[in-house]
């Protein structure tokens, strides 16, 4: 009795992390209002699925594409129906597959971030649109895992790419026509581009950005989230999780404060704030992480994407309360305890990332800092 007391509390953050987030399953009356379009901008396309997207796969080119001012940023999905994208967190998409040919809107960027279908399960529907939609002067960008559905639709055969270290070898091992490659971040061969592991959707991004809008709209885009680097960082280290890494997450799970976590989703909230504090503490295995809002269930980002959150906090618990942007006096009010430590991003002059990993190691050490870092790929 008295193991199990202990056991419980000490593995939640492993069965947190390993549980995939469901679907949807409530109503669908949203407003779904019709997303703005500039004809003389370029059309780039980020592929969701409502089963899962990863989170900064999605939003890191979601927001960098609309930071250029150049492009018409479309979140696109098979159905008109919320993507989860982590447990009681969900986005809405802003056009259909069907919706996007209505309006006959030709692709210059299609993003592939890594999707729910298991190495060898694609969505066929979904690889045939891709394949349909691409064209000579079209850019695919695969991010991370979702190399598994780029490599499905055969474009990628005999050309290089790469996809998180720690995925690497079971999906090399499906589609041994592509030229798989490692330690780079970014791959490229005419117009097809992949990534490394999540965090490298920077890179791959701004990569794109570049070859697309030129060097000078590339690096204004770059200064926008402080990117550490002068130039496109190109070097990478492919570190896979091993039984080291198993280790430390062990250690950490098992004897030090695994926290409670809160951050609240606020109206023109930032989307690559947003998505590097969710990723990164996700992968820090705390207690719990839940994203609320503090009044209606739905806010809209900074470039007007529609998220939604399902989680009913019990504020008395948090351990934490991370916040982008300055709350009102009634909501810090309703939050906040007198164990409650409150995390401030809106004078943050530093990459995100880096800004949340430093954090991570001034709680649990270097060691944990670094398994979040390669559970990331950000090496």
């Amino acid at each position: 009795m008295l193991l199990s007391m202990f056991l419980h509390p000490a593995c939640k953050p492993i069965s947190e992390i390993k549980q995939a987030p469901l679907p949807y399953f409530g109503d669908n009356e949203f407003n779904w209002p019709a997303p703005e379009h500039t004809a003389s901008k370029k059309n780039v396309f980020i592929i969701a699925d409502k089963n899962g997207t990863e989170i900064f796969d999605m939003l890191t080119p979601f927001y960098l594409f609309n930071e250029t001012g150049k492009a018409n940023v479309y979140i696109i999905a098979r159905e008109k129906k919320p993507v989860v994208v982590k447990k009681n967190l969900f986005i809405l998409p802003q056009l259909t597959f069907r919706e996007a040919d209505s309006m006959k809107l030709e692709a210059a960027v299609i993003v592939i971030p890594a999707l729910s279908a298991r190495t060898g399960q694609q969505d066929i529907v979904l690889i045939d649109w891709i394949k349909a939609h691409y064209t000579n002067t079209t850019k695919i960008l695969a991010i991370c895992d979702g190399a598994t559905t780029a490599a499905a639709t055969g474009l990628y055969d005999g050309k290089p790419m790469t996809c998180h270290a720690s995925d690497y070898a079971g999906i090399r091992q499906h589609f041994p026509k592509v030229g798989w490659v490692q330690n780079i971040n970014v791959t490229k061969s005419g117009n097809l581009y992949s990534t490394a592991g999540v965090a490298n959707a920077v890179e791959g991004s701004l990569t794109v950005i570049n070859d697309l809008f030129g060097s000078e709209t590339m690096l204004a885009t770059a200064s926008a989230i402080h990117y550490p680097q002068a130039e496109i960082k190109t070097a990478h280290e492919s570190v896979a999780m091993s039984g080291n890494t198993k280790f430390h997450i062990a250690k950490k799970v098992m004897f030090r404060k695994n926290r409670t976590i809160g951050l609240v989703l606020q109206n023109g909230m930032n989307e690559f704030f947003l998505a590097s504090i969710i990723d990164v503490y996700n992968r820090s295995f705390p207690y719990s992480f839940s994203s609320f809002c503090m009044g209606d269930s739905t806010i809209l980002t900074k470039h007007g994407l529609r998220i939604l959150s399902q989680s009913v906090p019990d504020y008395k618990k948090f351990d934490e309360v991370h916040v982008t942007i300055p709350l009102s006096d009634a909501n810090r009010d309703v939050i906040f305890n007198r164990h409650t430590e409150m995390i401030h991003y809106d004078r943050g002059q530093t990459f995100m990332l880096d800004n949340c990993l430093e954090r991570i190691k001034g709680l649990y050490g270097a060691n944990f800092s670094n398994v979040v870092k390669i559970l990331l790929d950000y090496n």
